[in-house]
């Protein structure tokens, strides 16, 4: 019996992040990419949104290795909390590896995990599979696709890419491979569909280049930048161009910093002599001669910009004699924390160049043109739509039929669903547990129980009945003590405290009457009727915790 090949996205499919696609074949399976995902508004508390690995951790001995396309945090975040989990060797490109180490090296598990560093156009065999490393252009340098060949065909994974004929560095997107693979026959194609929605070509990174002379030329004001720190294309055009100005560089922001030097050890950054400079010298120059790159293009609390807007950063005071400039687009759900930065810093004199319409940003994925042309490049059999939204992937499903992929060979599919795949046919029918594994970066992975906690008290607020009972005879030695956060203000609500006391006490006697002594059991029933009562008066489920005090 002939096996079929099954592709189980676990995360990056209906959502931005988490981006995890398994490829099992016989007793072998591959993963891709290992990423995390960004907590949404109402995740209280949650530092990291994980991929959830049960299946993987189920079939853990037939793990073959993780491959990972590039080194943005969609992609790699998630490694190290797997690697605590799942013992399996990292394949990947140069930058890439160095970026994950420095994650593996702070959760102290370097020393545990087997590395293997596989340039553009490299071809290895991890059992059923061979997989081959495709050059593509992407806001990262060393950023791949994957040829995946199996006993019954080749599959491609794009990874995240866009086609940039004048890249600032690494060479154009490698369409010869990729037109020679379509040529040879290949059975599926899974695309990045990021931007799916735009028509035309994305921009060129070189273009920014040129934004950013026009931002420098003239201005005699201290200039602060702020942009993803992987993008070591971005940060090198801001060094260049500094220095064509005669202004100094200081970096600000400790993942910025690492991505900055782990760049300058391989060889991807070429650092004019004497441009860079330590922040604390740096403010010693005069403001026209000096440039500041910072972190924080999405708002993030804490990040060095967030701490220059809200006066919490100990060696930068923004001011009217500084011009800030956003070079970042905003990740979706990330739009109202970065728009709290902006107005903290126009509230401090600073001048903001932000405008999504100015040459200060492109994009790192495809649009519909190129997407269109790797389509017909590839002439793929199958074709999945993965990484985006779920109109994102209906959208380039479209695109497909558009490019003559039959649509009953084109899946739409969902994190957890198994897409099957024989020479003839495509399928998905079953699916194996995904999810999301929230984790609170001080405690560690919370549960929807917790979270769920969380939400009540944000909505409605708490309340504790404080009771001091005699240890002798269980007797209630006082009233209670009603303590209210988050739900109202005792002295504003005097009425309707000595109702919950009278509750309280009602529910006291009660108990006592039928002889309940066990602590459990009254403090339960207390819970019970004031929460009755509370809903039945305010409409409101504040959480209720009754505390018992034996005297």
């Amino acid at each position: 019996m002939i096996s079929k090949l099954k592709i189980i996205p676990l995360g990056g499919l209906g959502e931005i992040g988490k981006n995890m696609t398994a490829f099992e074949y016989g007793n072998d399976i591959i993963v891709v990419d290992c990423g995390m995902g960004f907590p949404d508004e109402d995740m209280y508390g949650i530092d990291v949104v994980l991929p959830d690995i049960t299946y993987l951790r189920n079939n853990a001995a037939r793990l073959r290795g993780l491959i990972l396309t590039h080194g943005h945090e969609d992609h790699i975040g998630a490694v190290p909390y797997v690697l605590k989990e799942l013992d399996v060797p990292i394949y990947t490109t140069p930058l890439t590896a160095a970026l994950v180490e420095l994650k593996l090296e702070e959760h102290d598990l370097l020393y545990n995990t087997q590395i293997f560093t596989k340039k553009a156009g490299s071809v290895f065999r991890l059992g059923n599979f061979t997989i081959e490393f495709i050059h593509v252009n992407h806001s990262i340098p060393d950023a791949v696709a994957l040829a995946i060949t199996t006993p019954i065909g080749t599959v491609i994974h794009t990874g995240d890419f866009k086609i940039d004929v004048t890249p600032i560095s690494g060479g154009m997107m490698d369409l010869v491979r990729l037109g020679q693979l379509g040529n040879e026959g290949v059975l599926a194609l899974l695309s990045d569909s990021t931007n799916v929605e735009k028509p035309g070509h994305s921009e060129s990174e070189s273009k920014v280049g040129v934004g950013f002379n026009k931002l420098f030329l003239g201005c005699d004001k201290r200039i602060i930048i702020t942009t993803f720190a992987s993008n070591v294309h971005r940060l090198q055009q801001i060094i260049d161009v500094a220095a064509k100005y005669g202004r100094k560089v200081a970096v600000t922001g400790r993942s910025m910093e690492n991505v900055l030097r782990v760049s300058m050890v391989l060889g991807y950054m070429n650092i004019p002599e004497g441009v860079l400079m330590e922040l604390d010298q740096i403010n010693k120059l005069p403001r026209n001669k000096v440039v500041i790159i910072s972190t924080g293009s999405q708002g993030e609390a804490m990040s060095a910009l967030y701490r220059m807007a809200f006066s919490g950063h100990k060696q930068i005071q923004v001011d009217s004699g500084d011009r800030v400039i956003i070079s970042a687009s905003a990740i979706p759900g990330n739009e109202n924390m970065i728009s709290r930065v902006i107005d903290e810093l126009f509230h401090k004199g600073a001048e903001v160049i932000y405008d999504r319409h100015t040459d200060l940003h492109v994009s790192g994925h495809a649009c519909q043109e190129e997407q269109k042309m790797l389509l017909a490049l590839v002439k793929p059999k199958f074709f999945i739509p993965v990484h985006g939204e779920y109109r994102m992937l209906m959208k380039h499903a479209e695109l497909g039929r558009i490019m003559g992929v039959q649509p009953k060979n084109i899946v739409i599919a969902e994190n957890g669903r198994v897409i099957e795949l024989s020479k003839k046919s495509i399928r998905a029918e079953e699916s194996v547990q995904s999810g999301a594994v929230l984790v609170d970066g001080s405690i560690g992975e919370v549960g929807s129980v917790v979270m769920r906690d969380r939400h009540k008290l944000a909505e409605d607020g708490m309340i504790v009945v404080v009771l001091p009972f005699s240890s002798y005879d269980h007797k209630l030695l006082a009233d209670p003590e009603i303590v209210t956060r988050g739900f109202i203000y005792v002295k504003e609500a005097e009425e309707l405290m000595e109702e919950l006391k009278r509750v309280t006490l009602e529910t006291v006697d009660a108990c006592a009457a039928q002889r309940i002594l066990d602590w459990t059991t009254i403090k339960s029933k207390i819970k019970t009727n004031l929460s009755g009562y509370l809903y039945k008066t305010t409409r409101r489920s504040p959480m209720i915790l009754p505390v018992i005090s034996e005297i």
